[in-house]
């Protein structure tokens, strides 16, 4: 099989929690998956696991955040497999909670580069390699906006959301499709920081969550 005719996943913030969960679970259903992040150890664990189970992926150990990765990036998936069938954007900024007129003014600003205006970049750079295989792109709602502390956070993932329900408005009836799904709470990383000596037993297991956002999607 060449690589334009293979389909092709692509997951942001593929290390680690949901990511991590997401792109396992495209492999196994037959996807050549595009792994993103920035930690290469945990990227290279995760392609130990797919490639156990069967599936395959390449590896980009990239920050989300950086215009110039991102815009190669899009260029390889253009120039390598000709369009993109799918496209899970898992990465995030989750800044220290804070009250609000303490919020430190560099993790304002990663905020908004990561959750925001990335976001808004890969939007403009995936989408015509989207329309090309008629595919999906997903994001994944937290709505901490308005709640105690959350000011960076709340406010740049409800500004990514923003946009995102935005497109999804605007591609209702051509493509890319577009989906925001909502995610029962699990035991990742970034819940932690948020809820340290949370008693994570009642949380949902990430690859249970992924097995149900994949069945209600694909």
């Amino acid at each position: 099989m060449s690589d334009k005719t293979e389909k092709l996943a692509l997951v942001t913030g593929a290390s680690r929690g949901l990511g991590a969960a997401l792109a396992e679970g495209l492999a196994a259903r037959g996807y050549h998956v595009l792994a993103v992040a920035r930690t290469v150890g945990a990227l290279e664990e995760l392609d130990d696991r797919i490639r156990v189970a069967g599936g395959s992926a390449t590896l980009a150990p990239m920050d989300v955040g950086e215009a110039p990765a991102m815009q190669q990036l899009a260029q390889a998936v253009q120039d390598r497999w000709g369009g993109l069938d799918f496209w899970a954007h898992c990465a995030v900024h989750a800044a220290p909670l804070s009250p609000v007129p303490h919020i430190d003014g560099k993790d304002w600003s990663k905020s908004m580069l990561i959750n925001v205006e990335a976001v808004r970049g890969m939007i403009a750079l995936l989408e015509p390699s989207l329309r090309a295989r008629s595919g999906t792109a997903m994001f994944f709602d937290d709505n901490r906006a308005g709640q105690k502390f959350f000011g960076a956070y709340g406010a740049t993932k409800a500004a990514q959301i923003a946009l995102a329900r935005s497109w999804q408005a605007e591609t209702r009836t051509i493509v890319p499709r577009v989906v925001i799904a909502e995610p029962a709470p699990m035991p990742t990383a970034v819940r932690a920081r948020f809820f340290p000596g949370e008693d994570r037993a009642g949380l949902t297991n990430c690859r249970d969550e992924a097995e149900r956002i994949l069945a209600a999607t694909l």
